[in-house]
Protein backbone atom coordinates (compact mmCIF):
# COMPACT_ATOMS: atom_id res chain seq x y z
CA UNK A 1 0.00 0.00 0.00
CA UNK A 2 2.56 2.73 -1.33
CA UNK A 3 3.29 4.67 -4.31
CA UNK A 4 0.28 7.15 -3.41
CA UNK A 5 -0.74 9.53 -5.55
CA UNK A 6 1.41 12.48 -5.97
CA UNK A 7 1.25 15.08 -2.71
CA UNK A 8 -2.61 14.94 -2.47
CA UNK A 9 -3.97 12.93 0.03
CA UNK A 10 -5.65 10.20 -1.85
CA UNK A 11 -4.66 6.61 -3.24
CA UNK A 12 -4.91 4.71 -6.61
CA UNK A 13 -7.82 2.88 -7.47
CA UNK A 14 -5.74 -0.42 -6.41
CA UNK A 15 -4.92 1.24 -3.65
CA UNK A 16 -8.54 1.75 -2.63
CA UNK A 17 -9.85 -1.42 -3.65
CA UNK A 18 -7.14 -3.43 -1.89
CA UNK A 19 -7.51 -1.05 1.75
CA UNK A 20 -10.87 -1.82 1.47
CA UNK A 21 -11.08 -5.50 1.02
CA UNK A 22 -8.62 -5.35 4.12
CA UNK A 23 -11.41 -3.22 6.21
CA UNK A 24 -14.09 -5.57 5.03
CA UNK A 25 -12.68 -8.78 6.13
CA UNK A 26 -11.79 -7.15 9.49
CA UNK A 27 -14.87 -5.84 9.87
CA UNK A 28 -16.68 -9.27 8.87
CA UNK A 29 -14.63 -11.14 11.59
CA UNK A 30 -14.72 -8.93 14.80
CA UNK A 31 -18.36 -7.69 14.54
CA UNK A 32 -18.46 -7.90 17.99
CA UNK A 33 -16.77 -4.20 17.76
CA UNK A 34 -19.52 -2.75 15.91
CA UNK A 35 -23.26 -4.81 16.58
CA UNK A 36 -25.98 -3.61 14.17
CA UNK A 37 -23.21 -1.65 11.64
CA UNK A 38 -24.20 -2.71 8.27
CA UNK A 39 -20.16 -2.69 5.79
CA UNK A 40 -22.59 -1.61 2.84
CA UNK A 41 -23.37 1.56 4.14
CA UNK A 42 -20.01 2.31 5.73
CA UNK A 43 -18.36 1.24 2.50
CA UNK A 44 -20.65 3.80 0.69
CA UNK A 45 -19.40 6.60 3.07
CA UNK A 46 -15.47 5.32 2.21
CA UNK A 47 -15.99 5.60 -1.20
CA UNK A 48 -17.14 8.88 -1.03
CA UNK A 49 -14.19 10.23 1.35
CA UNK A 50 -11.06 9.43 -0.74
CA UNK A 51 -9.25 11.52 2.00
CA UNK A 52 -10.50 9.87 4.95
CA UNK A 53 -9.53 6.63 2.88
CA UNK A 54 -6.08 7.83 2.82
CA UNK A 55 -5.89 8.14 6.48
CA UNK A 56 -7.14 4.98 7.20
CA UNK A 57 -4.44 3.63 4.66
CA UNK A 58 -1.71 5.51 6.71
CA UNK A 59 -3.57 4.00 10.24
CA UNK A 60 -3.12 0.31 8.15
CA UNK A 61 0.41 1.13 6.88
CA UNK A 62 1.78 1.69 10.50
CA UNK A 63 -0.34 -1.10 12.53
CA UNK A 64 -2.72 0.19 13.68
CA UNK A 65 -5.32 -2.18 12.25
CA UNK A 66 -8.09 0.34 12.12
CA UNK A 67 -11.67 -0.84 12.30
CA UNK A 68 -15.41 0.80 13.25
CA UNK A 69 -16.38 0.44 16.90
CA UNK A 70 -19.08 3.01 17.00
CA UNK A 71 -21.36 5.17 14.95
CA UNK A 72 -22.72 8.65 15.99
CA UNK A 73 -26.02 9.47 14.84
CA UNK A 74 -26.21 12.48 15.80
CA UNK A 75 -23.16 13.68 13.04
CA UNK A 76 -23.98 10.93 11.06
CA UNK A 77 -20.15 9.17 11.25
CA UNK A 78 -18.49 6.06 11.42
CA UNK A 79 -16.16 5.89 14.43
CA UNK A 80 -12.26 4.20 13.18
CA UNK A 81 -9.98 3.22 16.12
CA UNK A 82 -6.54 1.70 16.04
CA UNK A 83 -7.57 -2.50 17.15
CA UNK A 84 -4.20 -3.94 16.42
CA UNK A 85 -3.56 -6.15 19.96
CA UNK A 86 -0.26 -3.65 20.77
CA UNK A 87 0.30 -0.38 20.14
CA UNK A 88 1.04 0.29 16.18
CA UNK A 89 4.45 -0.77 15.65
CA UNK A 90 4.80 1.90 12.98
CA UNK A 91 4.66 4.43 15.84
CA UNK A 92 6.49 3.33 18.45
CA UNK A 93 9.53 4.79 19.87
CA UNK A 94 8.40 8.71 20.08
CA UNK A 95 7.59 11.29 22.41
CA UNK A 96 4.23 13.10 23.21
CA UNK A 97 4.52 16.74 21.36
CA UNK A 98 7.11 19.07 19.54
CA UNK A 99 7.58 21.24 22.42
CA UNK A 100 8.66 17.72 24.32
CA UNK A 101 11.30 16.57 21.44
CA UNK A 102 12.62 20.38 20.88
CA UNK A 103 13.17 20.53 24.40
CA UNK A 104 14.96 17.38 24.72
CA UNK A 105 19.14 18.13 24.94
CA UNK A 106 20.12 14.51 23.27
CA UNK A 107 18.71 11.50 22.02
CA UNK A 108 16.04 12.79 20.37
CA UNK A 109 13.23 10.16 18.92
CA UNK A 110 12.65 10.56 15.37
CA UNK A 111 9.22 12.21 16.16
CA UNK A 112 5.92 12.57 18.27
CA UNK A 113 2.72 11.28 18.43
CA UNK A 114 0.49 14.33 18.12
CA UNK A 115 2.66 15.38 14.83
CA UNK A 116 2.27 11.65 13.41
CA UNK A 117 -1.28 11.70 14.25
CA UNK A 118 -1.73 15.48 12.17
CA UNK A 119 -0.14 14.47 9.65
CA UNK A 120 -1.98 10.94 9.22
CA UNK A 121 -5.22 13.29 9.51
CA UNK A 122 -6.48 11.34 13.13
CA UNK A 123 -6.87 12.13 16.48
CA UNK A 124 -4.92 10.52 19.56
CA UNK A 125 -7.45 8.89 21.57
CA UNK A 126 -8.72 10.81 24.64
CA UNK A 127 -8.82 8.57 27.97
CA UNK A 128 -12.33 7.84 27.72
CA UNK A 129 -12.43 6.80 23.90
CA UNK A 130 -9.02 4.27 25.29
CA UNK A 131 -11.54 2.61 27.94
CA UNK A 132 -13.99 2.10 25.40
CA UNK A 133 -11.57 0.49 22.85
CA UNK A 134 -10.85 -1.70 26.07
CA UNK A 135 -14.49 -2.72 26.99
CA UNK A 136 -14.22 -4.86 22.76
CA UNK A 137 -11.07 -6.73 24.06
CA UNK A 138 -7.76 -7.08 25.67
CA UNK A 139 -5.60 -4.07 24.32
CA UNK A 140 -1.74 -2.91 25.01
CA UNK A 141 -1.06 -6.09 27.51
CA UNK A 142 2.73 -5.77 26.70
CA UNK A 143 2.97 -1.94 25.30
CA UNK A 144 1.42 1.19 26.14
CA UNK A 145 -0.34 4.60 24.36
CA UNK A 146 -0.10 7.71 24.21
CA UNK A 147 -3.48 9.49 25.00
CA UNK A 148 -4.55 12.91 24.72
CA UNK A 149 -3.20 14.77 27.82
CA UNK A 150 -4.91 17.78 29.45
CA UNK A 151 -3.67 21.16 29.59
CA UNK A 152 -2.89 21.57 32.97
CA UNK A 153 -0.82 17.90 32.99
CA UNK A 154 0.74 19.28 29.72
CA UNK A 155 2.04 22.83 31.30
CA UNK A 156 3.71 20.86 34.32
CA UNK A 157 5.93 19.03 31.45
CA UNK A 158 3.95 15.41 30.99
CA UNK A 159 1.59 13.48 29.17
CA UNK A 160 -0.62 10.84 29.62
CA UNK A 161 -0.51 6.78 28.38
CA UNK A 162 -2.69 3.93 29.10
CA UNK A 163 -2.14 0.33 29.10
CA UNK A 164 -3.99 -3.17 30.07
CA UNK A 165 -2.29 -5.50 32.76
CA UNK A 166 -3.55 -7.76 35.38
CA UNK A 167 -7.06 -7.36 33.05
CA UNK A 168 -7.75 -3.81 34.12
CA UNK A 169 -7.14 -0.87 32.23
CA UNK A 170 -4.55 1.71 34.02
CA UNK A 171 -3.92 5.50 33.46
CA UNK A 172 -0.51 6.51 34.02
CA UNK A 173 1.73 9.80 33.12
CA UNK A 174 5.51 10.15 32.12
CA UNK A 175 7.56 13.54 31.12
CA UNK A 176 6.15 13.96 27.61
CA UNK A 177 9.92 13.95 26.52
CA UNK A 178 10.42 10.45 27.50
CA UNK A 179 9.87 7.47 24.39
CA UNK A 180 10.22 3.84 24.54
CA UNK A 181 10.11 0.80 22.74
CA UNK A 182 6.61 -0.47 23.41
CA UNK A 183 4.73 3.35 23.85
CA UNK A 184 3.03 4.49 20.56
CA UNK A 185 -0.13 5.65 20.31
CA UNK A 186 -3.90 5.12 19.13
CA UNK A 187 -5.79 7.03 16.67
CA UNK A 188 -9.27 7.77 15.85
CA UNK A 189 -10.92 8.59 12.71
CA UNK A 190 -14.33 9.71 11.92
CA UNK A 191 -15.95 9.31 8.82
Amino acid sequence: MSNRISNKKELSSEQREELLAVLKSRFEKNRIRHKGLEWSKIQTKLEANPEKLWSLDDMEITGGEPDVVAYDKKTDEYIFYDCSAESPKGRRSICYDREALDARKAHKPENTALDMASAMGIELLTEEEYRTLQQLGDFDTKTSSWIITPSDVRKRGGALFCDRRYDKVFTYHNGADSYYAARGFRGSLRI
